[in-house]
């Protein structure tokens, strides 16, 4: 009888987190904001406590999870659609550093060390503080630069270049296995394929780990590792 009642407790556990994630839509994980991980983390434990705890009802375990997902749900709607309640429930992004020029008390009002700054401004391919004009760190906790004029890439409009169709990327062969949908996408069949790749040196497909075409119709192929 205690395995039926934790076989129950868990299916409406697990339909429950499905369904107030449905109903908060989607967010990557580098978007959720403090909230909305201390959330995920409170729900889980409160949903976990229940499932195994004898004294604590599958009506329990509905009710909390009813009131956390309307809680939850209730908290989004009100940053979304109250724009003057946005900043004091989750705060608001804070520039760093402005116009070449870094804000000590700002690094210090949000716990960030030279160090760190350093880190994400490396994740972001910048690799010294001289390049970077605006800084942003974001509510989620990301960082958003702005480079200087001097440091920033050359685009096709600045050398008078003409505008350029861009296409997507596509798949044709994941570790060994043929996308035929994705070659028909480009009008070829499996025979100019298998020609494509014997012209670069590869026998067969199952000798290719990952293989692409890009936009501009050039084939990409990244053989497999054979270990000896």
């Amino acid at each position: 009888m205690e395995l039926g009642s934790i076989l129950t407790k868990l299916i409406i556990g697990f339909f429950g987190l499905w369904s107030m994630a449905r109903l908060l839509g989607k967010k990557e994980i580098s978007a959720l904001t403090p909230f909305d991980f201390i959330s995920a983390v409170v729900l889980g434990d409160l949903v976990g406590n229940t499932i195994y705890e004898k004294e604590h009802s599958v009506l329990k375990l509905i009710f909390t999870l009813v009131i956390w997902t309307l809680l939850s749900v209730l908290f989004e709607k009100i940053t979304q659609f109250i724009p003057k309640l946005r900043k004091p429930l989750e705060g608001q992004a804070e520039i760093l550093i402005h116009d070449g020029k870094i804000d000590l008390t700002k690094l210090r009002k949000n716990n960030l060390d030279f160090d760190q700054l350093r880190m994400m401004l490396r994740a972001k391919n910048t690799f010294s503080l001289e390049e970077v004009a605006f800084a942003i760190y974001e509510t989620n906790g990301s960082l958003s630069i702005l480079k200087k004029p001097l440091y920033e890439g050359v685009l096709r409009k600045d050398l008078n270049l003409p505008d350029q169709e861009v296409q997507l990327t596509l798949c044709i062969v994941e570790k060994g296995v043929l996308h035929k949908e994705n070659l028909h996408r480009l009008g070829k069949d499996q025979a100019w394929f298998k020609s494509q790749i014997e012209k670069k040196g590869y026998p067969d497909i199952k000798s290719i780990a990952y293989a692409e075409f890009d936009g501009e119709g050039d084939l990409t192929i990244i053989p497999a590792y054979a270990q000896n």
